[in-house]
């Protein structure tokens, strides 16, 4: 029995190592099996449609489903659509005179203090002089061969990694189980039971981490958007789109969600005076100020320990780790690839003191 743990231990540490090296990999992997748990109710239903007489081919039905995800996020573009067309129209008709006759009142009066106090020795003038040479300098020096290249770089990386997640979904679904199936065959049988139990045990944890997922995202939206449509700041479905997924990267989405909030709020407003863009900046935070207590308080316990049933420190622990290892995307799939290690790690030790095969085989 010892020997097998051993063996269950450097599998374990292999398929970690493999992650780690091949981090690339392994994340269009976890995406593709991620959204073709997503896809197959839909696809299984539209598979067991009759057309003169005969099942919709299941490829036909994968390909509709593909249709149905391309329909969503294109409706979800079209929310940020007037936004960007919005900027580009300021950025087109920015007046760079303007800006600096705006910055100027509140450089020179934060240089005027500094000069009473005696904490800055210069003429005055000279700190507005400094800040407008180094914006004008850093135009200046802006290199646009260089930051094209790195959008054509992060362009092709993102289209190779789209269609490498596209091909792996579309043959999870059209095997429909074929790979869980092989990879049950190679367990001997005195583990069979044991692993299959194992593995509905992942399937329905993950499953309820991935609906509460769903309705963490559903939820914060709905009180952004409401609140935000509310308070009367433009673009709020936007806003609160944005942060709904931005949220989904733990600990920094909240802090994205409302950071993207202010500055389309700062980007697209018209204020008089510093008392409006003082009671826009209130809105703002008041609304995501809800939105994070409400998501710390009832969503994120309701997400993280019920779904997954791990203590909070544990998921603390889990997500720094996944940042180390991989980034971004580490974070928001550290929770799902721990769920997957812990509960084989538990089940099998569970099934070492309670099957009696295990203590038939310690005892021989």
């Amino acid at each position: 029995m010892q020997r097998f743990f051993l063996y269950l231990f450097l599998i374990i540490g292999a398929f970690v190592l493999f992650g780690w090296y091949f981090s690339n990999i392994s994340a269009y992997l976890i995406l593709s099996m991620i959204l073709a748990a997503l896809l197959r109710p839909l696809t299984n239903r539209l598979n067991d449609f009759h057309v003169l007489g005969q099942h919709i081919p299941r490829w036909s039905a994968i390909l509709i489903s593909y249709t149905a995800i391309i329909l969503l996020l294109v409706s979800l573009g079209l929310l940020f659509f007037p936004l960007i067309n919005n900027q580009v129209i300021i950025l087109s008709n920015l007046d760079l005179e303007s800006i600096y006759e705006q910055i100027k009142i509140p450089v020179v009066r934060l240089e005027d203090w500094l000069l009473k106090h005696r904490l800055m020795d210069s003429e005055p003038g000279y700190l507005f002089d400094e800040l407008k040479n180094n914006f004008i300098s850093m135009i200046a020096g802006f290199d646009f061969g260089n930051f094209l290249s790195q959008v054509i770089n992060t362009a092709s990386t993102f289209f190779i990694g789209l269609m490498a997640v596209a091909f792996i979904t579309f043959f999870l679904l059209l095997e429909n189980g074929l790979l869980r199936r092989n990879f049950l065959h190679l367990i001997p049988n005195p583990y069979f039971e044991l692993s299959v139990a194992t593995f509905s045990k992942v399937e329905r944890l993950l499953s309820n981490y991935l609906t509460g997922l769903f309705l963490q995202i559903l939820a914060i939206f709905s009180i952004a958007s409401i609140g935000l449509g509310i308070l009367g700041v433009d673009y709020a479905l936007t806003i609160a789109l944005f942060a709904a997924f931005a949220n989904l990267i733990p600990y920094a989405g909240p802090i994205l969600g409302a950071t993207f909030g202010i500055i389309v709020g700062i980007s697209t407003g018209n204020f008089a005076d510093s008392n409006e863009f003082t009671y826009l900046l209130i809105k703002i935070l008041s609304v995501f100020a809800v939105v994070q207590v409400t998501d710390n308080i009832v969503l994120q316990p309701l997400i993280f320990s019920k779904s997954v049933k791990a203590h909070p420190l544990e998921i603390f622990v889990v997500i720094f780790a996944g940042a180390k290892i991989a980034g971004v995307l580490g974070m928001i799939f550290a929770i799902p690839v721990y769920t997957i290690f812990r509960v084989s790690v538990m089940e099998f030790y569970q099934g070492y003191k309670s099957y009696r095969i295990f203590k038939i085989k310690t005892s021989n």
